[in-house]
This record gives structure tokens, sequence and C-alpha cells, in this order.
């Protein structure tokens, strides 16, 4: 039995390594992601190339890239992409295949077309535009109601981002003293990891969403590619369906992401996004101090009229109870005299007609002059109890007029407790206002104060 041939291992590899180069002679462009640059500190990079179906991998090689290849394509990016090459993204490039005794199978990279980077960001950017419309949540969120103080903010957002910082200065230091209230749920926002990372966050605020008013989401500026997250249908629903507005401000990119146009609103800057909040405030004070300052000059000017107007009517009620008790004692004089009149008359009357029928009947009997005479004293008994009841009932008239008049004086207001205080002989008004050094008398029920004004305070 003859002995099988053996090889050494590195006539093994040399045999497959010649196999290939005879193979694979041409350079071919390839689309896949990168899932790791891996650039070591001479220049040159050695990134892993995946391919992935329904989120597994499902093909995975080596890649390298020359220092002067990195250099060139890096260059090409920062002039058609606006950022430089970057992990996590799916690229269109051209390659060579190698394989080495040592390092084994590998694609080495020559060139990366980023204009078909880009590509691939508006292709998947138009497709979840159309899955939104189709399911009606283009304009979900915008058409929620907004809070009219948005003071409790969930913030979605990297702990060291300087977006986030920016943001927090501005809603923090703001120089009308207006207090927010935030929490921070921490996040990636750019990569493989941020699609999930948002939503989880989203998932979490939506079980406390009664403890907030709004959502915000900030980063700070990055070019289209990194911000292709931003672009993916189930974080873009995930934000359009979400029960609080959404406010985004997740860089500087010239085209609007998805998650921008269909957030409640989006700011290019976290900073633009900090003024939108305060300016909610100013919307809201403004009008507010106003009105209070309205209300203040209303009220003001409605007490200094019901003051001159107290002040005219007390004037006008002492003059007019004067006048009515001057007329009442009049009328009671004249009263008098009218009566002391008439009782005169009547008793001149009927003395004399007493004189003539004595003269008529002086042969008269005794006993009829006698019936006479107690007529005629009855009759002066009446008149005289009469008119002393007369005037008893017109001095009790006049005595309750006095009484009433003397209950309306305002001195029974001061003996309540009440005291009036004037200036040059005024009461105090905004017309006849009081300063500092200004004398002032108080009047009380029982005594008078002078006294001097040594502070003043405005009350309100």
């Amino acid at each position: 039995m003859s002995q099988p041939k053996v090889f050494t291992l590195q006539q093994v590899v040399s045999s497959i390594r010649k196999t290939i180069e005879e193979r694979y002679q041409s350079e071919y462009w390839v689309k896949a992601e990168m899932h790791k640059l891996g650039k070591t500190p001479s220049g040159h990079c050695y990134p892993e190339l995946v391919q992935k179906e329904d989120g597994k991998i499902v093909a995975e090689i080596r890649g390298t890239i020359w220092r002067h290849h990195f250099e060139a394509i890096n260059k090409r990016f920062m002039s058609v992409v606006k950022e430089p090459l970057k992990e996590d993204t799916t690229l269109l490039m051209k390659v060579k295949v190698q394989f080495h005794e040592i390092y084994g199978l590998s694609l080495q990279i020559t060139d990366i077309d980023p204009n078909y980077s880009l590509g691939e960001l508006q292709r998947e950017r138009a497709e979840t535009l159309r899955k939104l419309q189709k399911e009606g949540l283009l304009d979900a969120n915008q058409q929620l109601e907004f809070p009219l103080l948005p003071k409790r903010i969930a913030i979605i957002s990297a702990e060291s981002s300087k977006g986030l910082s920016d943001f927090m200065k501005v809603i923090d230091e703001n120089e009308w003293g207006y207090r927010f209230i935030t929490h921070l749920f921490p996040a990636y926002l750019q990569g493989d990891q941020a699609e999930h990372s948002i939503i989880n966050q989203l998932n979490r605020i939506a079980k406390v969403q009664e403890h907030f008013d709004i959502v915000v989401i900030v980063r700070g500026g990055g070019g289209e590619v990194g911000m292709s997250c931003y672009n993916t249908y189930n974080l873009c629903r995930a934000i359009a369906s979400f029960p609080l507005p959404i406010l985004t401000g997740i860089g500087h990119s010239t085209n609007l992401t998805v998650a921008e146009m269909i957030s409640y609103r989006n700011a290019i800057t976290p900073t633009e996004l900090g003024d939108f909040l305060i300016q909610a405030f100013h919307n809201f004070s403004v009008p507010l101090k106003e009105a209070v300052k309205s209300i203040r000059l209303h009220v003001s000017q409605q007490l200094e009229v019901a003051h001159l107007q107290l002040n005219t009517h007390s004037k006008n009620f002492g003059h007019v109870v004067r006048q009515a008790i001057d007329r009442e004692r009049q009328h009671l004089k004249l009263e008098e005299k009218e009566l002391v009149h008439v009782t005169n008359r009547f008793t001149q009357r009927n003395s004399e007609h007493i004189q003539r029928l004595r003269t008529q009947i002086s042969s008269g009997s005794q006993l009829l002059l006698q019936g006479h005479q107690n007529t005629l004293n009855q009759q002066k008994n009446r008149l005289s109890n009469g008119s002393a009841q007369f005037l008893k009932d017109a001095r009790n008239a006049t005595e309750r007029m006095e009484q009433l008049v003397k209950l309306m004086d305002p001195i029974h207001v001061l003996q309540r407790g009440y005291s009036i205080t004037t200036k040059d002989g005024k009461t105090i008004s905004k017309s006849n206002s009081v300063n500092e050094g200004d004398t002032i008398t108080t009047r009380t029920a029982n005594f008078t104060l002078t006294s001097k004004v040594l502070k003043k305070e405005n009350d309100g």
C-alpha cells in the first residue's frame, strides 16, 4: 500500500493563493456594509465587511484599505457626502480578491463610490415616506395639541452630545428666569444601534407620558450618511404615532430626514429648538403681564372715581340734611305762631260773646249764668289741652328728625373704629398723594392725631 502524499501547510496555502490570483485577476464592484473600519496608527484600515438579510449576517469577510487609497476615498466622501467615511454604512466598493499565506482571504478596497451612499439614503427615505403616507401617519404627530407651557421635557440624546449641552444651556440660562423640568433618556444617535436605541427610549417615555408635556430629540451636527437612521421606517413610525409632540434638533443637514419632516417641529440646531421653547413661554407671559397691568390700572381708576363720588355724596348729604332741618324748624315756628294767634282770637271772640250775653241777660237767673260759665271753662280746657298736645307732637317729630340726622352723621362711622386721614384739609387720594416728610391729620371718634410721614410703601 502506497503512502499518501503529504503537503506542508505552506504548500497548501501557497497553492490556494496562486489559484485565487489566477481566478480573480480583475477588480469588482461589491455592495456590502462596513461594520468596523479598523484604522491603524500607520493609516492603513482593515474593515469588517458584512451582508445582512432580515437583520442577520449572511456573509462576512475582512477588507484592506491601504493608506493612500483611504486618504483619496476619504477626501471624496468629504466633498460629496460632507462627512468622512464611517462605520455601519452600506457602501459600493471597488475590490480585488487577495489571499495571504498568513493573514488569509481578504478584499483589497481600492475605491468607494460616495454617490451610491447618498442614493441608498434617498431610496430608503422615499420608501419610508410612502409607507407612512399609506398609513395616514405623515402629519399625525403634527396634529397633536401643543401644550400652552411646554415645561416638562423628556430628552432623548447622548449624555456627551454637544447638541444636548447647547440645548440645556439655552433653556437653563435664559434671562427671563423661565424654569423647565427635564429628564434625559440616553440613547445612541447614529450608527446601527441608533434606531433600536431611540425606539426603546420612546417606549419608556410612553409608559410615563402623563409626567411630560413634550419629547425632544437633540444631537450635534453631521452629514447625511451619519443621519441615515432617521430615515428608517420603524423609527419614523414610532415618532409619527407617538402620543406627545416630538421636537427634533438633530443636525445641520441641508436635506430634511423623514424623522424631522414628520415630527411636530424640527430645528436645524438644538440651540434653535431651545429658543423656540423660550418663545412659547414669551407668548404666554407677555399677554398675561399686559392683562395684569390693565386690570391694575382699571381697578385704580374705578377706586379713584368711587372715592370722589363718595366725597361728593357725603358733602351733598350733609348740606341737604342741614337745609331740611332749617326748613322744619322754620315751619315749626310758623305753626307755633299761627296756633297762638288762633287761640288768642278764639279766646277774644268768646270773651266778647260772654260780655254781650251778660249785658243782654243781666236779669237772667244765676243758674243760667253758671251753666254758661261751666261751658266756657270746658271749652277753654279742651282748647288748652289740644294746643299743648299739638305742640308736644310737633316737638316729638322734630326731635325724631334730629335724631335720624345725628345717626347719619359720619361721626358714627368713626365710633365703629374707622378713621379719616387728610392732608391740607383734603382726603388722601391719587390727586392728593402723600410723600415722605408730609404732615397728615388722622381723625377718630374721640381724638385727632397730627403725624409726619417717615416712610411710604406702595401696596402691591
